[in-house]
């Protein structure tokens, strides 16, 4: 489990709470993995469409059941202990999500989203008070999809990749990206869910891009 970085010339291991919005944890290999592929398939048996409360521009996004609040109780609850325990101590995100802290939490919406070869999500943010995505299946190399000719002519090649867009404290608009491949298979990111964020099609693939996304919010 690291802190997201929100200045890719700052090391984690070095981040202070001003540089430094979320936390990053690997679920690979876990129960929790294992649990997540189960409510997908669940999921795929008795398909309830999330599309309409969406802002993706997605082919399929279907609404997932926590059974017995298992991924709730032994994933996101011990991360939002670290995620309070680091940003107390920071001036650096003054937000709701660690404002109230004796309120309890509840798992709000919870979905898989199936994204194509083409598809996007515009840049957006969530309700609640915390945000994750888990990266389920990663088909395609990053390196591979900034090569690709009209990609590679940009100035700012993004193909494929996952951005969080902010707004540091002399008020420029900045992005943070994770560039991805098979290797963030398992990767969990938790944010404010106020935290603008986007994700840039990809091409040349036939296979589907597999996330998990849900929002937490006082349980009142």
């Amino acid at each position: 489990m690291r802190l997201i970085p929100a200045l890719k010339t700052i090391h984690p291991d070095h981040l202070h709470g001003q540089f430094a919005f979320g936390i990053e944890t690997n679920l690979s290999g876990t129960p929790a993995m294992d649990k997540l592929w189960e409510y997908i398939s669940t999921a795929k048996e008795n398909p309830k469409s999330h599309n309409d409360s969406l802002a993706g521009n997605l082919s399929s996004s279907l609404v997932l059941n926590d059974t017995d609040n298992y991924f709730f109780d032994n994933t996101c609850i011990p991360i939002i202990g670290k995620y309070k325990e680091f940003f107390k101590k920071s001036t650096a995100f003054n937000s709701q999500s660690i404002s109230k802290n004796d309120l309890p939490y509840g798992l709000d919406n919870f979905w898989v989203n199936f994204q194509k070869q083409h598809e996007f999500n515009p840049m957006h943010n969530h309700s609640g008070v915390y945000s994750f995505v888990v990266f389920m299946k990663i088909p395609t190399d990053w390196r591979e999809q900034h090569e690709i000719p009209f990609v590679k002519e940009s100035n700012s090649p993004k193909a494929s990749d996952f951005e969080f867009v902010y707004t540091d404290i002399m008020g420029n608009i900045r992005q943070y990206a994770y560039s991805l491949d098979s290797s963030f298979e398992g990767i969990m990111l938790f944010f404010p869910a106020e935290m603008m964020h986007q994700v840039y099609p990809f091409y040349n693939c036939e296979e589907e891009r597999i996330t998990i996304s849900g929002n937490i919010v006082y349980d009142i």
